[in-house]
């Protein structure tokens, strides 16, 4: 089944242009909530703000939008149950299926040293996140993107097959979403953590460096996360194997840990 309805509610922008038309040329409805809304309009194509949709404006100084039972039935409900597609039309339910959100920069936020603590915390995203994980959950039937550098995979999908993506695409989209959303919230909790005397538990998240040669033993795979090439560059030679990346670190730890003796007066 062809994708005929999208929500886009986005904070970053980049890469909206081309997706949105690529979307408008498939005959896509698009719907889209305040600056992402605006910005589609400007571009000259057919936008319907998803207040328009739901019937229920936004509210509580844009704490409330995309909260609504359109919103997330349209996006969970099982097309393959009569019974979800009976109750669906029964409260005017229409699917959607594809969905695009990222986040309030909640990260890029706190990172700023002189950041208040209101600021902090009207930057974490409740609407995004929810819709994120509902499609997520749904993926059998709607695709769902967090990612901008995904935009142009789900177009050249959707022009390869009649307007739709595949199974394995919409799986592989969904696990980065549930990836996305667990370290967005790691960040938040981790924040707020700061004001405890101990936490509870302590979660963290980190992004792929690179995919090493080999494992512990030529036979096994290995990858790379963190901030290594920050720390490191790699001059010439083969890929980097698991115990190369131990030597260097433990050749790194024994640097630091070095005293160097005084000069001579």
């Amino acid at each position: 089944m062809s994708i005929s309805r999208a929500l886009l509610s986005v904070s970053d922008k980049n890469g909206l242009d081309e997706l949105a038309r690529g979307l408008h040329r498939h005959g896509v409805e698009i719907l889209s909530t305040g600056g992402t809304a605006k910005y589609i309009a400007d571009l000259d194509i057919p936008v319907t703000e998803v207040s328009d949709f739901t019937g229920f404006p936004e509210m509580l100084d844009g704490r409330v939008k995309t909260l609504h039972p359109k919103v997330h039935g349209g996006l969970l409900y099982r097309r393959d149950l009569p019974a979800h597609c009976e109750q669906a039309a029964d409260h005017g339910i229409v699917p959607i299926d594809l969905v695009v959100v990222n986040l309030y920069p909640f990260e890029q936020t706190i990172a700023k040293g002189d950041v208040t603590h209101a600021e902090a915390i009207e930057q974490i995203d409740i609407g995004g996140p929810g819709m994120l994980r509902s499609a997520a959950k749904n993926h059998e039937a709607v695709t769902v993107v967090v990612d901008p550098a995904d935009y142009a995979v789900v177009l050249s999908e959707m022009d390869e097959h009649k307007g739709t993506t595949t199974l394995k695409t919409r799986e592989r989209l969904a696990v980065k979403v549930f990836q996305r959303t667990a370290a967005y919230d790691a960040a938040i909790a981790a924040y707020l953590n700061d004001t405890q005397e101990t936490e509870a538990s302590f979660s963290i998240s980190l992004p792929l460096c690179q995919e090493l040669r080999y494992g512990e033993n030529p036979h096994q795979k290995a990858s790379l996360y963190g901030d290594f090439s920050d720390h490191f560059k790699q001059i010439q030679g083969k890929g980097l194997s698991y115990t190369n990346v131990l030597d260097i670190a433990a050749a790194g730890n024994s640097s630091s840990n070095s005293v160097v003796p005084p000069s001579p007066s």
